[in-house]
C-alpha cells in the first residue's frame, strides 16, 4: 500500500485532525478519527500483504501468496526489520516446494533477519536443515535440527523433526 515512513505521516496527520475535532467539542468524531490514525500505526508494524499472504499459505494456496506478496515492490524501503524477514521467509517456503537454492536463500536471510515468533524460527531452520540434508550436508542438518528443537518449546514440530531423523539415517 504504502512506504513505511508515509503510513506514520498519514498516522500524524490524523491525529492532529483528530486533535482539531477533540477541541471543536466534537468528541466522538476525534475519537472515531483516533482509532483511524490507530489502524495506520497498526499497519506500520503489520504489513496487509504479508498478512493476506499467510492467510493464502494457510489455505495452500501458493500462487495466491504469492501475488499478495508480488504486491510489496522494494522490501527494504516498504517494510521494517521483522516484517523483512517474515517476507524473506514466506518466499523460502513457497519456493521450497520448486527450487531448493533459492528457497535457501530466503531462508537464510530471513533467519538472518530475524523472526518475531520462536517457532517461526524454528520452521525456518528445520526447512533449511531439509535442504541441506538433500544437499549431504548432514553436519550442518544435525546443528540446524539441534536448534530448531531448541526453538519449538510447545512441540509443534516433533512429527517433522522425526520424520526429518528417521531420513538422515538412511544417508
Amino acid at each position: 500500500m504504502f512506504n513505511k515512513n508515509i503510513k506514520l505521516i498519514l498516522a500524524g496527520f490524523i491525529t492532529v485532525w483528530s486533535i482539531y475535532q477533540f477541541s471543536q467539542g466534537n468528541i466522538m468524531n476525534g475519537i472515531s478519527i483516533l482509532l483511524l490514525a490507530g489502524i495506520f500505526i497498526a499497519l506500520y508494524f503489520k504489513n496487509e500483504f504479508i498478512l493476506l499472504a499467510f492467510l493464502q499459505l494457510r489455505k495452500q494456496n501458493f500462487p495466491g501468496a504469492q501475488k499478495w506478496l508480488g504486491y510489496i515492490k522494494n522490501p527494504e524501503t516498504a517494510l521494517i526489520t521483522k516484517q523483512q524477514g517474515y517476507y524473506n521467509y514466506l518466499h523460502g517456503i513457497m519456493l521450497s516446494q520448486t527450487n531448493m537454492t533459492q528457497a535457501e536463500k530466503f531462508l537464510r536471510k530471513a533467519v538472518k533477519l530475524g523472526l518475531s515468533m520462536d517457532h517461526d524460527l524454528a520452521m525456518a531452520k528445520l526447512q533449511l536443515a531439509g535442504i541441506a540434508m538433500t544437499k549431504r550436508r548432514k553436519r550442518e542438518a544435525t546443528n540446524l535440527m539441534a536448534e530448531a528443537k531448541k526453538l519449538d518449546k510447545h512441540g509443534m514440530l516433533k512429527e517433522q523433526m522425526q520424520m526429518m531423523k528417521q531420513q538422515m539415517k538412511k544417508i
